[in-house]
């Protein structure tokens, strides 16, 4: 069986078995799961305080001067199964600094959970990745972890993480960050997929890169047919590792009558990253509901989207009207179906943003909203004149 659907036309009509694409994928690199997600952020402290508040993460641990660090400081966050890193650098000389000039405060880490550090660098890099970081081993009084790394799209890295024989709160370097300030969480549960942006007839190559190089196999394919409005178009794969926890989709450009949000990003990012992060929750309406309370933004769903509503995803268990009043995005597979919402950027160049999803035993990606979910982008496009 082919690892790859092409032009999808109904993908409520498609009958395909992830269990079967999953175990195409060559596990030559066992993934365990994601994690952290490292961001290189401006100013890290005020941006812990933004993601406590507005998302309801936890302190968890804290690295800087105080534990002799010189050159940067992070702040740990964890929520549930999530957690992000918020880096910044301590001096003008830092090449972080480089980083944050050229693409603001974005993901430059999408950290790996493995059993063997060591063997998944060795597999890809004798693939073809290009090195990070050297397989090294960093200790203290709770044991040690072993971490390495390799490149990907645009200045993107995968860290491998071993962390068997470690006990502590994070890393070694590390230590417990102790606050009296950490509102309720949201009920955000974990990393459901992760979206990379890459230039212009890139996707295939970066695609071919996480098959050859990481094992992964492509899952679904949607293109510029499937992902289009009057004005804008795009390309997108999904890729997935053998056991199906770590997915990436990668989107592209396509030819369209104005800029779409791909080019856009690429213009404010200054090349291919991590356009957004898809959390999952059990409970979309009151995640999306005590995050709004705190401030932040989604993306606004005209009401028309839910007149035929039923008509398009059938019987469902929410009150559509509760649904509607909260902008949340339905759609249905053949395994069942899946409710999102997007937020606007969470940083100040229009570039990364968050997808808030809970499944209902749907596998897919809500390929039936993606002309609602693009028009939605493309009116704060016009209304930043990136359109």
């Amino acid at each position: 069986m082919s690892t790859e659907i092409k032009n999808l036309k109904d993908l409520q009509n498609v009958e395909y078995s992830l269990e079967k694409l999953f175990s195409e994928a060559e596990d030559f690199l066992p993934l365990l799961g994601t994690d952290y997600v490292e961001l290189y952020v401006g100013n890290a402290k005020q941006s812990a305080l933004y993601y406590k508040t507005a998302f309801g993460f936890q302190s968890e641990a804290y690295a800087g001067l105080e534990t002799g660090l010189k050159d940067r400081v992070s702040y740990v966050l964890k929520q549930d199964k999530i957690r992000l890193v918020l880096t910044t650098p301590l001096t003008s000389d830092s090449p972080i600094n480089e980083h944050l000039r050229k693409h603001g405060d974005g993901v430059k880490v999408i950290a790996l959970w493995v059993e063997d550090a060591t063997k998944a660098f060795e597999e890809t890099t004798k693939r073809g990745a290009k090195p990070f970081m050297e397989p090294t081993r960093e200790e203290d009084e709770n044991g040690h972890v072993i971490r390495s790394g390799i490149y990907t799209y645009g200045e993107t890295v995968h860290i491998f993480v071993e962390r068997k024989n470690y006990q502590g709160v994070f890393l070694p370097g590390y230590r417990k960050w102790e606050s009296h300030y950490n509102p309720e969480p949201t009920g955000l549960k974990f990393i459901d997929h992760m979206v990379g942006n890459v230039d212009w007839n890139e996707m295939n190559t970066w695609c071919e890169f996480y098959k050859k190089v990481m094992g992964f196999a492509q899952i679904i394919s949607f293109d510029d047919n499937d992902i289009s409005t009057e004005y804008t178009a795009l390309m997108s794969k999904v890729m997935s590792n053998g056991n199906g926890r770590i997915k990436f989709p990668i989107n592209e450009p396509a030819e369209g009558k104005k800029k779409s949000q791909i080019e856009e990003y690429i213009d404010f990012y200054e090349g291919a990253g991590v356009q957004h992060i898809a959390v999952a929750t059990n409970d979309i309406v009151a995640t999306v509901s005590a995050m709004r309370d705190r401030g932040v933004e989604f993306l606004y769903v005209p009401e028309t989207y839910y007149d035929d509503l039923r008509e398009r995803v059938g019987d469902i268990e929410e009150d559509v009207e509760v649904l509607k009043q909260h902008g949340i995005l339905i759609d249905r597979d053949d395994e069942g179906y899946l409710l999102q919402l997007f937020t606007k950027p969470v940083v100040d160049r229009p570039t990364m943003f968050f997808e808030i999803i809970q499944r209902k035993g749907a596998q897919s990606f809500g390929k039936g909203n993606f002309k609602a979910l693009f028009e939605s982008i493309e009116r704060e496009q016009e209304n930043r004149g990136t359109l």
